[in-house]
């Protein structure tokens, strides 16, 4: 593959968009031992129900065709992040998205929950065979990381967790294609959810809300109540 072809859903390469993300800041950093770079984003951090998704789309800094379209999934229309969402799949190394659930969040904190949802994703990307040499993760805090000194708000899980080195950049989403390309795994998988509890509790309008804090949302709370997916122990109202 070479590395400045795009490639397209009909299988020609084209020159990537300027505003569309690339691969040229993964490619800083292929050096003697590293080649395969995992790119990771979350999704529904904010929610005030639902889970917290991660997700991660693996590059080979070698050689990777680029992929036409994909961008951060806040940018990206619905019917475009499912159009997306196999090409990512198809075209990465090894993708995964993991989870951590409402009782989760509450259990452990935001933080916790978002490193256990990263590390079961980590574990679902090894488990294929795949072993990434580092992680490029959005933003500017590592959270996916074991740490060796608890959190007074976030308890600190225990067990296996992702031992690969951590860069962290912000708005990687916006500038990096394998996060962007995580992004996009994560949030048509959260979505996916959201719609599927909407089933159960629709008067939240889950799908169309996705769990985040809108107005009619709000208002069901104060109506009904929070149900069982709620993040009860944030402020809801």
């Amino acid at each position: 593959m070479s590395p400045a072809g795009t490639r397209t859903a009909a299988g020609t390469r084209t020159k990537q968009p300027p505003d569309f993300p690339t691969l040229d800041v993964e490619r800083g950093f292929l050096a003697p031992g590293i080649t395969l770079l995992a790119g990771v984003d979350e999704v529904g951090r904010g929610a005030l129900a639902g889970p917290v998704s991660v997700g991660i789309a693996v590059v080979d800094l070698r050689d990777h065709d680029l992929l036409a379209d994909v961008r951060d999934s806040k940018l990206l229309k619905a019917v475009d992040r499912e159009r997306l969402e196999p090409l990512v799949r198809e075209w990465a190394v090894g993708s995964a998205v993991g989870h951590a659930s409402s009782v989760e969040i509450d259990a452990l904190g935001i933080v916790g929950a978002l490193r256990l949802a990263g590390t079961r994703a980590w574990f679902e990307i090894l488990a294929t065979g795949v072993h990434p040499d580092l992680v490029l993760l959005d933003g500017s805090h590592n959270w996916l990381s074991p740490q060796t000194q608890g959190s007074l708000f976030d308890a600190e899980p225990s067990g296996p967790a992702c031992e690969a080195p951590v860069h962290t950049r912000v708005k990687a989403d916006m500038s990096c294609l394998s996060v962007a390309a995580a992004s996009v795994l994560a949030k048509v998988a959260r979505d996916r959810i959201m719609v599927e509890l909407h089933e159960e509790y629709p008067a939240f309008g889950w799908n169309e809300n996705k769990g985040y804090a809108t107005f009619s949302h709000r208002a069901a709370i104060r109506s009904s109540g929070p149900t069982r997916y709620h993040r009860t122990s944030w402020n809801l109202l």
